[in-house]
């Protein structure tokens, strides 16, 4: 069996056999978690994505089968995949999966919810459908880890993983609701590799195009199993080929290992971290320890300057150019900032610590001046122990003094996990930017119990 082959066969064991308790779990968390950062982008006066995509896919026009998350609109299938992928991916509070450093499930769960509404699917079939598209987008990306780098290949050439990957993730729970077996499953896949693209320079040097990636990748998901199921094919050595999905994204580097080893027994999706913050999770493990420092008694008037030593390979992420970093465009830029984030944590802080109002509107001077005084450096233990976690240190230099406080693995990793109490929190802080609280309230409850749901058009429409 070729690798894709052998990739939808574990898919359609998913829907067909019973699930490991854990991963039961775990899957009502993610999607919830997806709802209410889909209804937090409607809230935001800086989420200027999604309504772009929602104004041009509504001159497509098309068959009404699936729901925009927060909005009145009933789209065809991969069209609100499209919007809900993007609503989702808004506001850079996904969960990310280590070592690979994607979002696997802001494309996988749109994805299976617009496939599952136009389907009229059950909640336990969407459950089926997001855990193995999550699992295999993990997958594909943690194949293309490279410990002589420590980084991905993909992140090394300036590709967006998430989205790369996130369309055959996506792809395959579409199949899977569809009813595709596993030839079927695996030809969409190996359509929606052709379809997967994204570009990073964006988190450099500004554009909002970032926020489509994983919306992209879902409507490529969902188009690419109708494709299937209408009878197009996809090559079967699509991933390991000659001319092939790792030979041309990644110059032929795919850990096999770490695609194909222990299918259906280890699970990467139970090691996808929550995030506890809107920004880059490159800027997280910074956060943290400006919070703790804050907590200490720092006074941020007192600061001379601040050492911000991270991971090296992010560098180029948070820090690189200087000069866009210690003065931001704009505040959803000031997201991929190590400077600005820290800055934020010291001086701001919404309800969750660094919380959406941190980043919403013009940016603030005060952040901006003590941004200034920030200046990121490659930390060699956070660099050691990157990516399998974010760890960095931060030194703030006041009148004759140095504080310090390192963290080794960012709170909402696997070491420092999110408590189920804190999940619902964020949603709450969230889905009311939008809903009413009985709303969001009910539809949590609605959520939690996914797998309870006789169709899943009830979970969006109550």
């Amino acid at each position: 069996m070729t690798a894709v082959q052998r990739l939808a066969e574990f898919a359609v064991a998913c829907r067909e056999d019973a699930l490991p308790a854990a991963v039961v779990a775990d899957v009502p968390a993610r999607v919830l978690d997806i709802l209410g950062l889909a209804l937090a982008a409607h809230g935001d006066p800086d989420a200027d994505a999604a309504p772009a995509v929602l104004r041009s896919v509504r001159r497509w026009g098309g068959t009404a089968e699936a729901t925009v998350i927060g909005a009145g609109d009933r789209l065809p299938a991969p069209a609100a995949a499209l919007v809900n992928g993007t609503l989702a991916h808004s506001l850079d509070f996904d969960d990310t999966h280590l070592p690979s450093v994607l979002h696997p499930s802001a494309s996988v769960v749109p994805a299976a919810l617009a496939t599952a509404e136009a389907t009229g699917a059950s909640g336990t079939a969407v459950l089926a459908a997001v855990a193995a598209g999550v699992e295999l987008t993990d997958r594909l990306g943690m194949a293309a880890y490279d410990p002589s780098i420590a980084n991905s290949v993909f992140f090394d050439r300036g590709l967006h993983a998430t989205s790369i990957c996130g369309a055959i993730g996506s792809a395959a729970a579409a199949a899977l609701l569809l009813g595709l077996d596993a030839a079927g499953v695996a030809s969409a896949m190996g359509v929606a590799a052709s379809m997967g693209a994204g570009l990073i320079e964006a988190n450099r040097t500004g554009g909002t195009v970032k926020k489509v990636h994983c919306g992209w990748a879902a409507h490529a998901g969902v188009s690419a199993a109708y494709l299937a199921a209408d009878g197009l094919t996809g090559p079967p050595t699509v991933l390991e080929g000659r001319f092939g999905f790792f030979a041309a994204y990644t110059g032929g580097r795919c850990d096999d290992g770490a695609l194909l080893g222990d299918l259906g027994e280890r699970w990467e999706l139970l090691r996808t971290a929550f995030k506890p913050y809107p920004s880059n999770h490159f800027t997280h493990p910074g956060i943290d320890c400006a919070l703790a420092l804050r907590a200490a008694g720092l006074d941020p008037s007192a600061v001379d300057l601040i050492e911000l030593g991270v991971p090296a390979p992010t560098l180029r992420t948070i820090a690189e150019p200087v000069a866009e970093k210690v003065r931001p465009r704009s505040t959803y830029h000031g997201k991929f900032s190590g400077p600005y984030t820290v800055a934020t944590a010291l001086l701001g802080g919404g309800g969750l610590g660094v919380g959406l109002d941190d980043f919403t509107g013009p940016l603030d001077p005060d952040r901006l001046a003590l941004a200034a005084k920030v200046r990121c450096v490659p930390d060699e233990r956070a660099t050691a122990i990157f990516p399998h976690a974010f760890a960095a240190v931060l030194r703030v230099h006041t009148a004759g003094t140095v504080l310090e406080h390192r963290v080794d693995a960012s709170r909402g990793s696997a070491e420092a996990p999110l408590s189920p109490a804190d999940l619902a929190r964020k949603f709450t802080f969230n889905a009311t930017r939008v809903l009413s609280p009985e709303a969001a309230g009910a539809l949590a409850a609605r959520t939690t119990a996914l797998a309870d749901l006789p169709a899943v058009d009830t979970l969006l429409r109550g």
